[in-house]
């Protein structure tokens, strides 16, 4: 669906956007914990490291890792679901082969090394299975797990104004070429890894008729050797994917000149053009759409919204209480020290807030409520996940936004100033930023709300009016003259009498809900009176080093380090890993449980498992997952 709202002139954010590349030098999580190995079904302690492109490396211990070796494997997430139990997992594997069934008595698929897990599971790639010994440090991976699948779900680039929205538009048009018209979950990555998705939609089933009549063996040996077979083919697939997907972008970047310069050429032609063919496509398909708006779309527009209001805003909600809680927490604190020192270290991890997923996790789970049961398939809404996920990345930038405006006013109070006052500087600034965040969370989620709403309807009335509109569309490409036929097309401009036939609705409906403040929304004649006319132009410094402008400096710290780089031997790359500074610390737990001190653990259900080779097996103080990292 078309996400940028061309009738609709939003006004200006209050709040700055941070600049690009807010992770740089960053790690997101390390740590220690145990992966199940298909190929000897056993347990082995992994090092586990997620750097800023959040596609999770895995070592054979931190030593690995820091000494700059190549990792045993990388995971990109995209497409994956993060699971906490064997339950969930074994109904989704069941779901993938229809007619292997797990029955009652039969020996678990595996046998955990503790009770808790963590699954990472695809419908078409491999899966991944990890356990930790407390459930304490099971919530923290599994927010960082889900937080590594949301960002690489969002793998396309919405900087790109051109490439982005016309990919995106292919992948739905063939879709609906194929009478699939709703709501895509797998429409996550990278742009090969989605054209794979589209590709498997259609070549796994004919793949599962093929192959699985001649699967032999145990129920769990068979959904074993579907699960490789699967993976075998999407990394195929993927590969093809990404060098036709290249071929294809050079091949129309280097028509573009060519194509850019007929349209600047011909421009007043093309629209009048346009506006005369739209006027003859609107005669025929706007009266049908109309009469379907009337009786299937708006009696149901109020609940919709409702339902995505509500759960939304809790969340959005959420991300004001926490930003709020760690700035009351750091005025608490400079109260007893309002000393530099202090308030680089407070600042320094208030500047990744917006990406710490444990964090983060209470307001990503607020929006996770939201259902839409009863509307899903009457309106062919496959999961409302493709709404939590993008409710998440908006919170996720509106936290970003709030934090780096706060950054910004307060480094300029404290130069206009100096650290006297240091607490009420921080409670104006404070003010000023919630005031902001406020409003530009409202402004946020309206937008959220028109996109959310499109993306459910216009998908619905396509469906139903192409069948008696589609005969139709060709006598209009008559109408457009040949030099322009690459430029006006029929089906285009039919989506867009229909796209404007609900719009007024949709724009009425998300008003009245600020009309009357509901979830704290506000309408767009309001201007906030505090606003900074000026504030803008803070938008143009770059990232605060509070460290290194307020902090010990790096004359101390370096030269320790750096020291004992000499004396291990560290290579430049070597010292750079180890002196990264990590967005999330690991929960240390005094007195919690230990595995038995072997690196492999064996699963005696299995008969006539290789051993390991001795050299294979790691030193028994590498098998407790254990971090050293900063306090977050």
């Amino acid at each position: 669906m078309r996400y940028h709202l061309q009738t609709v002139v939003s006004p200006m954010a209050c709040s700055l956007s941070i600049p690009d590349a807010p992770l740089e030098n960053r790690s997101i999580f390390s740590g220690a914990l145990f992966q199940f190995l298909e190929e000897n079904k056993k347990w082995r302690n992994r090092f586990l490291f997620v750097p800023d492109s959040y596609n999770m490396n895995y070592y054979d211990n931190k030593a690995s890792h820091e000494r700059g070796l190549h990792p045993k494997g990388t995971i990109n997430c995209a497409g994956y679901k993060v699971l906490t139990s064997m339950d969930q997992y074994l109904e989704l594997l069941n779901n993938s082969l229809p007619d292997v069934k797990a029955k009652v008595g039969n020996a678990p698929f595996l046998k955990c090394a503790t009770e808790f897990l963590l699954i990472l599971w695809h419908p078409y790639a491999r899966h991944y299975y990890f356990c930790v010994v407390t459930e304490k440090e099971q919530k923290k991976w599994h927010a960082v797990f889900q937080d590594c699948v949301r960002h690489t779900n969002d793998g396309l680039l919405e900087e790109s104004k051109v490439q982005t929205p016309a990919f995106t538009d292919s992948v739905r048009l063939f879709r609906q070429a194929h009478g699939q018209y709703g709501t895509w979950e797998m429409m996550c990555g990278t742009p090969p890894q989605i054209l794979a998705n589209l590709v498997m939609e259609t070549l796994l089933p004919e793949v599962r008729d093929l192959i699985t009549p001649g699967l032999k063996g145990k129920m769990h040996e068979r959904q074993r050797n579907w699960m490789l077979i699967c993976d075998a083919v999407y990394g195929l697939v993927v590969r093809q994917a990404q060098a036709q997907y290249e071929a294809v972008v050079q091949s129309c970047e280097a028509g573009r000149p060519l194509l850019e310069a007929s349209i600047r050429t011909d421009m007043d032609q093309i629209i009048t053009s346009k506006e005369h063919v739209s006027n003859k496509i609107k005669a025929v398909a706007l009266p049908k759409a109309e009469k379907l708006l009337k009786v299937s779309i708006q009696p149901y527009i109020s609940s919709i919204l409702e339902a995505l209001m509500e759960p939304t805003s809790r969340g959005f909600s959420e991300v004001r209480d926490v930003f709020f809680r760690e700035l009351v927490d750091m005025s608490k604190n400079t109260l007893n020290d309002s000393t530099k020192e202090k308030l680089a270290e407070h600042m320094e991890k208030i500047s990744m807030l917006a990406f710490h997923p444990v964090k983060m996790q209470s307001c990503y789970e607020k929006v996770e409520d939201l259902s839409l049961d009863g509307l899903q398939q009457r309106f062919d809404v496959s999961s409302p996940s493709v709404f939590v996920q993008r409710a998440q990345i908006l919170m996720r930038e509106q936290m970003d936004d709030a934090v780096y405006t706060f950054e910004q006013i307060l480094h300029q109070s404290l130069e206009d100033q100096g650290p006297e006052g240091l607490c009420k500087s921080i409670q104006r600034c404070q003010d000023r930023v919630i005031k902001k965040f406020d409003y530009d969370s409202s402004t946020v989620r309206k937008r959220f709300f028109r996109e959310a709403l499109l993306q459910i309807f216009i998908p619905y009335m396509l469906k139903q009016l192409t069948p008696s509109v589609a005969s139709e569309l060709p006598r209009f490409q008559e109408l457009i003259f040949e030099d322009f036929s690459r430029f006006i097309l029929v089906e285009n401009i039919f989506e867009e009498v229909v796209l404007h036939s609900v719009m007024k609705d949709i724009m009425m409906a998300v008003k009245e809900a600020a009309v009357q403040r509901r979830h704290n929304l506000y309408r767009d004649s309001i201007v906030l009176t505090s606003s900074d006319p000026n504030l803008h132009l803070l938008g143009d410094n770059p990232a605060i080093d509070w460290a290194g402008e307020f902090g010990t400096g790096p004359e101390e710290g370096q030269g320790q380090d750096d020291e004992e780089g000499e004396e291990t031997g560290d290579t430049g790359e070597a010292h750079r890993r180890r002196r990264m500074k990590q967005v999330v610390s690991m929960i240390q737990l005094d007195g919690s449980p230990i595995l038995v001190n072997e690196s492999c653990l064996e699963v005696p259900s299995v008969d006539g498992i290789p051993e390991e080779r001795e050299g294979e097996v790691q030193d028994a103080d590498a098998l407790s997952p254990q971090t050293d990292l900063e306090p977050g």
